[in-house]
């Protein structure tokens, strides 16, 4: 790939035209579809809009309340209001204020419930405002999207057949379609739709975003980078994309690029939390210095020390002892010593002298990693009874963490293809990964809490 200039990811030629706050309730006529739009894209830009907006907004409506609520045009524009600020209860709560709702307000109440998580409900109302006469294909692509979020995966495609015949020639349909594929692990199909949606729309923000996630995992970062920049030579450029397009180029070792992406972001958005730490990182990397041949050596090393003992015919009794003791790979058993595994209950000479064939036939040893660290090290892997061990959360896929592309990329580095395999990890193995650094190992501590799971400690 060649060289980019700073130029290239700037946004200064894309400026949103200024809009006046203030005038959000001048008028008693309702924002159409396209005027509601840009407002929301202007208060959404960065966070002194923002923060003007819900300085304003919220005192505005305590002060005229009562008046707003007598007239359904202006309870209809507070609704929306709270949509922009994400006070989604807050907008529902204004909509039922209008006594006989159209199909601009059901739609708007069908939106608000879906960011809910009231994924029934959001379906009742979409489908409400299009009996009332709101464009059917618009509908439904909105209850495929709702229908995907709820995990509803066969009636989102029944929903999409019958939308096929004129979906065809849509962009829309063909996004709606690419994230049902991704969503249900269909990554080359989904690829093909999101370019299909691309090329039928090349300004959709959301399928040029959501393709160069998938291309930047799976396929090409190159391509990647394209689709990205997209995103961000626009008004308004999406933060999300402006982060993923700074971990490609800080792997590529453009450290320039990476941080006018975050510098980016920072200047629309400076308590931007992952742009802060993303900043951080970049900076840190700056100072580090990189032994191609030592990593070449390491990479040779980790390929071995990867190989999960799955691969290994070993008796039943072994097996499941090893389970029991979370030793998953090579690299486990090398961080325990005879006495150890001879301490666990069940596990006897002759299963130790299974073992130790097998390492011997690689030129390894039980304990060879405590030895070569210098220290002894306790081998910090809990030993769990077998009525302890959620299994399936286990084996499920690494892709339910919803992890960032950082993140994901490193683990895949690494070979971590499940839950289980990324929890028998310690910080230390993660973070020398490269480009894996406190951002990542942060987020990846924050998910797996979430599922009351943690990485594997050393020391207790």
């Amino acid at each position: 790939m060649t060289d980019r200039s700073v130029a290239d990811i700037s946004t200064s030629n894309t400026t949103l035209e200024p809009m006046n706050i203030q005038a959000w309730f001048s008028s008693d006529t309702p924002f159409t579809a396209e005027e509601f739009g840009k407002y929301k894209k202007f208060i959404t830009a960065n966070v002194y809009n923002f923060n003007d907006f819900q300085k304003f907004f919220p005192a505005e409506v305590i002060s005229n309340g009562a008046k707003f609520k007598n007239s359904p045009d202006k309870a209809y524009k507070v609704a929306q209001g709270w949509l922009v600020l994400g006070e989604y209860a807050k907008s529902i709560d204004w909509l039922g204020e209008i006594a006989n709702p159209d199909a601009n307000v059901l739609y708007l109440k069908a939106l608000a419930q879906r960011e809910l998580g009231q994924f029934d409900l959001a379906c009742q109302n979409f489908e409400s405002a299009e009996k009332s006469g709101y464009d059917q294909f618009d509908i439904s692509m909105e209850v495929v999207c709702t229908l995907r979020r709820a995990g509803k995966f066969e009636e989102a495609h029944d929903k999409l057949n019958r939308a096929s015949r004129i979906g065809e020639i849509r962009a829309e349909y063909h996004y709606q379609l690419g994230r049902l594929l991704q969503a249900q692990g269909d990554h080359q199909m989904a690829i093909t739709e999101l370019e299909r949606a691309t090329k039928l729309d090349p300004d959709n923000v959301k399928a040029n975003f959501h393709l160069a996630y998938m291309l930047d995992l799976y396929v090409d970062e190159d391509s990647a980078i394209e689709y990205y920049k997209k995103c961000v030579n626009r008004p308004a450029p999406s933060v999300n994309a402006l982060l993923n397009l700074s971990v490609i180029y800080e792997e590529k070792n453009q450290a320039e690029l990476a941080a006018q992406c975050v510098k980016t972001v920072l200047a629309a958005w400076p308590n931007n939390k992952r742009a802060r730490m993303f900043a951080k990182d970049i900076e840190a990397s700056r100072f580090m210095y990189f032994d191609e041949d030592r990593e070449k050596r390491v990479d040779r090393r980790n390929k071995v020390l990867e190989i999960p003992i799955s691969d290994f015919e070993l008796s039943v009794r072994s097996r499941n002892c090893l389970r029991k003791m979370n030793i998953r790979t090579v690299g486990d058993l090398l961080n325990v010593t005879e006495a150890e595994l001879l301490a666990y209950k069940n596990f006897g000479e002759t299963s130790l002298l299974e073992i130790k064939q097998i390492l011997g036939s690689k030129n390894l040893r039980l304990g060879q990693l405590v030895e070569d660290s210098g220290k002894s090290l306790k081998p910090g892997m809990e030993i769990v009874e077998e009525d302890n061990v959620d299994q399936e959360l286990l084996d499920e896929s690494i892709d339910e963490l919803n992890l960032s592309v950082r993140s994901r990329k490193c683990l895949d580095r690494l070979n971590i293809r499940t839950i289980g395999e990324l929890t028998i990890r310690t910080e230390a193995e993660l973070l020398g990964c490269k480009n894996f650094g406190m951002t990542s190992l942060t987020e990846v501590n924050e998910k797996l809490s979430e599922k009351g799971l943690a990485l594997r400690k050393l020391d207790s």
